[in-house]
């Protein structure tokens, strides 16, 4: 059994990563962070490897994401987001 998750860091990684108006780690999209909870399109913390597939409740394991994003990515494993400029051609 994993040890409990601590309130006090978490609401410390959630304001941590709030400051940096990051987008989407999901879907890569811009996070109105204005939008209040449940909004779909509101910010929310995603543990990039979910803890129940042995992700670590720690920053380095969390990102950004939009509730709906992070609602349908559950517990599945996701590709990381790679944006293109479309500056460089083929």
């Amino acid at each position: 059994m994993s040890a409990p998750r601590n309130t006090t860091q978490r609401d410390k990684d959630r304001a941590r990563i709030r400051k940096t108006k990051a987008n989407c780690g999901i879907c890569g999209n811009p996070i109105d962070y204005t939008l209040q909870w449940p909004h779909p399109m509101c910010f929310v913390v995603d543990h990039i490897t979910p803890l129940k597939r042995g992700g670590a409740d720690h920053i380095s394991n969390k990102q950004a994401a939009h509730n709906q994003c992070n609602s349908k990515k559950r517990a599945r494993d996701f590709a990381p987001i790679v944006r293109r400029s479309g500056s460089l051609t083929r």
